[in-house]
This record gives structure tokens, C-alpha cells and sequence, in this order.
């Protein structure tokens, strides 16, 4: 066989559907032009019987109705130590090939039109029952976000450093646990780093705080968005604000949709399908597949879709995706196969891998943490309104936030837990009782004054 005739087994091959459905040879021949390789429909057929007689590829239906498939996928790991199917790397040879090889392309309006609510799928169904499987945490009967709350302050260390590190940010994770613990930032360190964890950080405790008033829906993602893009964005007018301008996509040849009245329609539309699909963890792919794509924002879209894409899980009690140890070269590759194939095969796998790290990591976290103190959480929200209305009002009564009927030593208790609040609030944990920054310097200031 030739070199030739690899490369078009190849190409064959990194086309071919793996999740059982079916392309017929006009298509073929259509997304082989695409590619920039020249050969005849009979070429590709006689190929294509190869690949079949080989057992890679199969054949379906009769005479002017036959299409084609790739056969049972094989999986295998590369030297990330994520495990691959034999169509993510088909797709990662489609987008590692030269720019200049590949066809420019635009937003494709059918891959969003085509995709069904709980009858498309994105993950394969033995996919999303292992992910379910890893994410369970026996806390399914306790409100949304219990399990969030539970384990949020390192929980957040590692989701804010984790995201941040796939957009360039150069922290370490401690640098960021000094950050957001502490409020102090990295020596030599651009302050564009510390304004990007921080960020995340806000829009963690945005999801942490009122998982049950959070969902599919503009005014959650805008201000996902605005607070994730806050003190970033040339243009601040355009943080919280669905992009009004042309953007590219550095090192891809695709051009995201520019008619503002179709970006607009599209991510409602997005956010509609999102909130129609059943499985937390499709619904959880979906915005990571379509946000990106569509690219609503003039910046930040991949942030929005990796802190928007917890929310079906955290809505469901299930562990959240830290994105911790998620290798930046396979992420990026999945990303611009979206792009530029409207291929999700990649990016699936990667997801996959980096849940189940993320699963691993947050078992050991829980496993080292102390039983919660079972005051702090049934009264949670008393202690919460009690230390903020102290810092905004100057004085709060305890007792206005609780049952009469509560027992004195119980509100002893209580009353030292709220002293230990006051008395440890800092600007990295102040959002955490609803005080904003401002609120929390003029508090400060007055506690100065008064010394």
C-alpha cells in the first residue's frame, strides 16, 4: 500500500462517525474535499470495502442507500494517561493538521438546531453511567449544593487554580490558597493572575450560596460572566453583556457567528436545551460543547462554560468538575475540533478523565475533612444574616434569626460561632456571607477608627 493510500485510509477513518451512526458516500466524498484531498468516489469506495474487509469499518444498507461507520471503537492511552477511543484520536489527527490544509469554516447553525433534548447525545450512555457512577456522594436527598457547601473552601482552591492554569495563569496552587484564603498575592506575579482566581472565586460562591435560585437561564450566565470577567476585559462595558462585535479564534480556521440578533437567539436557545436535558452530566458536556462554539461573549467563554457546566451537577448533589490535572494540550485540541469538525469525540474523553480525577481527588479531600459541626449547618443561614447585618448595620440580635423556643445553651453556642466569624472575616472569605468589597472596606475602616 502507499503512502497515498494510507493518508486516505487515514482521513477515511477521522471522519467516520463512532457512535453508530452513519455518513453516505456523498457525504464522504464532500468532507474528504473539505480536507483538501483530491480523489474520486470510486477511490473512496474501494477504500472504504478495505477498511471493511479489515473490520474498522462497517457497512450499512443497500444499492444508493449505503452508508458507513466506524466499527466497536478501540481505546488506548497516550502519554497524558488519558485513555482514547479510536475516534478522539481520529479527531486529533483531523485538527492537528497544518491550517493551511484545512478548510476555513463558520458557524455551522445546524449543529445547535440538530441537537434534541435526551434524544441527542453527546456521551455515549456506558460514558454517562460511569461518570454517574463516579460521581454519586450520598447526598442526593439533601437540598442542591449541600455537597458543594460541604467541602467549598477546597473545593474552590482547586477549581479557581485549575481554571485559571487552562487560560495561561501562572499561580501555582498555593499561590492560589494564599490568594484566596488569605488575600495575599504572589510576589512577581502579573496582577492579571490574581484578578482571574479571584474572579473565579466570586463566581464559585455565585453557584455555592443559592444553588436552588441558579439555572439555564440569561441572568445566571451573564453574571457568571460578569463576574468572571471582572477588571479583564478591554471593554468593560462588555462584561455580563452578550458580544455586539466580530471576534476570531487564535490558531483555528473558524470564524465564530457575527449577527448580534443570532448570538443572542442562539444562547437562549442554548441555555433552553440545557435546561430540557435530563442527565446532569450531558446537560454538563452540552455547555461545555456549545458556549465555546457559539462564543456569546467577547471574552471568557470557555470560563463561563467550565464554571456553568457545574451546575447540573452541583443542582443534583453530584461531585463537581475541578478540572484539576486536565492536561491543557487534549482540552484545547477537543475545543477546536468543535470548532472546526463539530466532532465531540475528543473532548469527551477528556472530560471523562478529568471527572474521574476530580472524583479521586475530592474522596480523599472528604475522607480528610472533620464531621461537620452540626450547629454551624443546621443554622447555617442565621449564622450567615447575623455576621452580615453586624458588618452593613454596625449590631445585630441574634435571637431575631432564631426559634423562640431554642434552648439558652444551644444559643450560647451559637452566639460564639457568629463572635468567631466576626472576629476571622477577612476580605477572601467575606463574599461568603453576602458582604461585597466595598461593604467589607467601609467595615473595616470603621473597626480602625474605632481602635
Amino acid at each position: 500500500m502507499t503512502s497515498r493510500d494510507q493518508d486516505i485510509r487515514t482521513t477515511l477513518l477521522a471522519i467516520l462517525p463512532a457512535d453508530r451512526s452513519t455518513l453516505s458516500i456523498n457525504r464522504i466524498a464532500n468532507m474528504v474535499a473539505d480536507l483538501g484531498v483530491s480523489v474520486s468516489r470510486r477511490t473512496l469506495q474501494r477504500h472504504l470495502g478495505a477498511l471493511e474487509q479489515e473490520g474498522r469499518v462497517v457497512r450499512e444498507g443497500k444499492s444508493v442507500s449505503v452508508s458507513y461507520r466506524l466499527s466497536a471503537p478501540v481505546q488506548s492511552t497516550d502519554e497524558t494517561g488519558i485513555i482514547f477511543s479510536t475516534a478522539a484520536r481520529e479527531v486529533q489527527f483531523l485538527v492537528s493538521q497544518p491550517a493551511i490544509a484545512k478548510r476555513p469554516v463558520t458557524y455551522n447553525q445546524d449543529f445547535l438546531d440538530g441537537y434534541i433534548p435526551n434524544d441527542t447525545h453527546y456521551l455515549p450512555e456506558p460514558m454517562r453511567t460511569q461518570l454517574h457512577d463516579m460521581g454519586r456522594t450520598g447526598a442526593t436527598d439533601r437540598p442542591a449544593g449541600t455537597h458543594l457547601r460541604d467541602n467549598i473552601g477546597r473545593l474552590m482552591i482547586d477549581l479557581s487554580w485549575a481554571s485559571s492554569k487552562l487560560e495561561g495563569n501562572t499561580y501555582s496552587r498555593l499561590d492560589t490558597e494564599n490568594l484566596i484564603r488569605f488575600g495575599r498575592t504572589a510576589a512577581g506575579k502579573d496582577l492579571l493572575d490574581a484578578q482571574m482566581i479571584l474572579n473565579h472565586k466570586a463566581a464559585i460562591e455565585l453557584i455555592a450560596d443559592a444553588p436552588e435560585e441558579i439555572g439555564f437561564d440569561s441572568y445566571t450566565f451573564l453574571n457568571l460572566h460578569a463576574l468572571l470577567s471582572e477588571n479583564l476585559l478591554s471593554n468593560p462595558s462588555a462584561s455580563g453583556r452578550l458580544r455586539r462585535r466580530p471576534v476570531d479564534i487564535g490558531g483555528s480556521v473558524y470564524t465564530p457567528l457575527a449577527i448580534p440578533q443570532r448570538i443572542e437567539a442562539n444562547f437562549r436557545t442554548i441555555l433552553d436545551k440545557a435546561g430540557q436535558i435530563h442527565d446532569p452530566f450531558e446537560a454538563s458536556f452540552f455547555l461545555m460543547v456549545q458556549i465555546p462554539y457559539l462564543q456569546p461573549f467577547e471574552d471568557v467563554n470557555k470560563r463561563v462554560s467550565r464554571i456553568g457546566a457545574n451546575i447540573p451537577l452541583i443542582k443534583q448533589n453530584l461531585s463537581p468538575l475541578s478540572f484539576i490535572d486536565m492536561p491543557e494540550e487534549p482540552y484545547f485540541r477537543g475545543t477546536q475540533a468543535i470548532y472546526e469538525f463539530n466532532r465531540t469525540e475528543l473532548l469527551a474523553d477528556v472530560y471523562l478523565a478529568a471527572y474521574e480525577r476530580s472524583c479521586q481527588r475530592y474522596a480523599a479531600i472528604v475522607k480528610s475533612l472533620p464531621e461537620p459541626d452540626p450547629l454551624r449547618l443546621r443554622y447555617r443561614e442565621a449564622i450567615r444574616a447575623v455576621v452580615r447585618d453586624i458588618v452593613l448595620e454596625g449590631t445585630a440580635d441574634l435571637a431575631d434569626y432564631l426559634p423562640a423556643e431554642i434552648e439558652q445553651d444551644i444559643r450560647m453556642q451559637l452566639q460564639a460561632i457568629v463572635d468567631a466569624e466576626i472576629k476571622n472575616l477577612h476580605e477572601g472569605n467575606a463574599l461568603r456571607f453576602g458582604i461585597k468589597r466595598s461593604q467589607f472596606e467601609t467595615w473595616i475602616a470603621q473597626q480602625a477608627r474605632r481602635a
